[in-house]
């Protein structure tokens, strides 16, 4: 189980991919794509977050008695 707390990682990892992508489609000329890939981006950035503080809550749990 201790492979859960890198795969909140892989949610950065694609965000990145993600935003070169909307940043590719934007100068391309495809707004609706750019627009989409930015939102995969975003959405990617809060589950991130998300995740980590759930973690974090779960450690502090875990460690009370």
């Amino acid at each position: 189980m201790n492979y859960l707390k890198f795969t909140s990682y892989a949610y950065i990892l694609a965000a990145v991919l993600f935003g070169v992508e909307a940043y590719t489609q934007l100068q391309g000329g495809d707004n609706n794509k750019a627009i989409l890939m930015a939102l995969f981006a975003v959405g990617s950035l809060f589950l991130f977050f998300f995740r980590r503080n759930y973690a974090k809550k779960f450690a502090e749990r875990n460690k009370k008695p």
